[in-house]
């Protein structure tokens, strides 16, 4: 690949809006994410992170505006999206892309059991399994799926406290070792601090985008680490919440 392609944001939206029918939802959205950045947004429940996300995926055209994507992607739900049916060994393989020959397939699956550390659990169902290992599952398929840019529409949003810090972890390991453009909504301004190289923060609607706020610390971030307080509260102050 080229210099000129590496330096092409992977995402590049200009004037975006979306309404639904009468009410509009986003406007004036002006967005560039970069190849291998991790940009958390965050904001208000109903503000339209999710709507967000379906129109940076494809799922949803824009009202006005436009959007312009590089490659691939591949998005994680809050709500999880495995097959109950099959195991995880299998739910792994749904991610690997069929022009892979069953050898290097089988060893991807292998690879991907190892990073997630479920190599133990790789004949259970997703019934057997508790939530953030069903999490960790979801996350090793999409990214077995070597798609350009992973959306994650707040997937730990489920999970307990700690699993939740786990789950973080795990995202930027597995981030460090199989680089992705990511980006991650979530309404967890704690989450956002310890996971991104970028916050976005975003108003109520019709949603508008307030402020960013670059975070060039190493991830994850413990909650005491230098600096993540004051971004906090940037976020809250910008929220009007504090």
């Amino acid at each position: 690949m080229s210099a000129a392609a590496d330096d092409k944001p992977v995402l590049a939206l200009r004037g975006v809006g979306f309404d639904y029918g009468a009410h509009r939802v986003l406007d004036g959205l002006d967005l560039e994410v970069a190849r291998g950045e991790l940009v958390v947004c965050v904001g208000p429940s109903g503000c339209g992170k999710s709507t967000l996300l379906g129109l940076l995926g494809g799922h949803l055209a824009p009202t006005r505006g436009t959007i312009d994507r590089v490659g691939q992607c591949r998005t994680i739900y809050q709500d999880g999206g495995l097959f109950p049916w099959l195991t995880v060994r299998d739910n792994l393989a749904t991610g690997v892309p069929r022009t892979v020959p069953p050898d290097a397939r089988a060893a991807k699956v292998t690879h991907w059991l190892e990073v997630i550390g479920l190599r133990e659990f790789a004949d259970h169902f997703p019934h057997q399994l508790s939530g953030g290992m069903r999490q960790r599952v979801e996350l090793g398929r999409a990214l077995a799926g070597e798609t350009d840019l992973l959306l994650c529409d707040e997937p730990f949003s489920a999970l307990d406290y700690q699993t939740r810090m786990k789950m973080r972890r795990e995202l930027v390991t597995t981030l460090a070792t199989t680089p992705r453009t990511v980006v991650f909504v979530t309404h967890d301004i704690e989450e956002a601090v310890q996971l991104a190289d970028r916050v976005v923060v975003l108003g109520d609607r019709p949603t508008r985008i307030r402020t960013t706020l670059p975070l060039p610390l190493a991830r994850p971030r413990l909650p005491a680490a230098p600096g993540v307080a004051q971004a906090e509260q940037t976020i809250l102050d910008e929220l009007g919440l504090s």
